[in-house]
């Protein structure tokens, strides 16, 4: 039943169209009906041409979108690698900072030790000095002790210093006065021996070890 109303509404429909198309042309005249369809087929072409070119521009518009995406992934990329790189500048940077500060401190070191070695040298050339002046002393002393009282010094075995005197007897001016000298395992200077014998020899050994 329904099937058969949608036929009936269908065929209305054809019938009205036909009749709405046979009044239009004879109300209009075949002419004008001509210049309409003319001007319709026109219409038409024109919205082809311009979807034609719609289209193109969509197309165009696509690959501009498609370039622009493709630009901004290289630039993301490029940004990335700015980016890397930057950071490896910062660690260079950080590097010579770093060796900057172990030259700083090495150089800092280097001039210490040449202040302590030039102080070193100072108090060497000082105490060289003060050995040379007290050589020359003692050389003086020596000549001295030689001159006047026939001093002789002899190195003998143990490493032992033994010396010797003469003209102290004016009666016997070659009769020998000696004494040994060592060095005992405290670092102190000994008497060993002594010819003649002294009393004071003990004291004597203490004014040398004070020496």
């Amino acid at each position: 039943m329904s099937a058969v109303k949608t036929e009936d509404e269908i065929t209305v429909v054809e019938r009205e169209m036909k009749e709405f198309w046979t009044e239009l042309k004879s109300v209009y005249g075949t002419e004008q009906i001509n210049q309409t369809l003319a001007l319709r087929d026109s219409c038409k072409e024109s919205i082809n041409v311009l979807s034609e070119r719609w289209s193109k521009k969509l197309k165009e518009g696509d690959l501009m979108i498609d370039k622009i995406q493709e630009y901004r992934n290289e630039i993301l990329q490029q940004n990335k690698h700015i980016s890397e790189n930057e950071k490896h500048l910062t660690e260079i940077k950080s590097n010579l900072n770093h060796e900057e500060e172990q030259k700083k401190e090495l150089t800092d070191s280097i001039q210490e030790l040449k202040e302590e070695l030039m102080k070193k040298k100072e108090i060497i050339s000082s105490k060289n000095k003060a050995t040379k002046e007290r050589v020359e002393r003692l050389c003086k002393s020596k000549e001295l002790f030689e001159e006047r009282l026939g001093l002789e010094i002899r190195r003998i075995h143990n490493e032992q210093l033994q010396f010797i005197f003469r003209h102290i007897d004016h009666k016997d001016p070659d009769k020998p006065y000696m004494f040994t000298l060592s060095i005992n395992e405290q670092g102190d200077y000994e008497v060993t021996s002594c010819t003649p014998p002294l009393d004071c020899i003990s004291e004597f050994q203490l004014k040398i070890a004070a020496c």
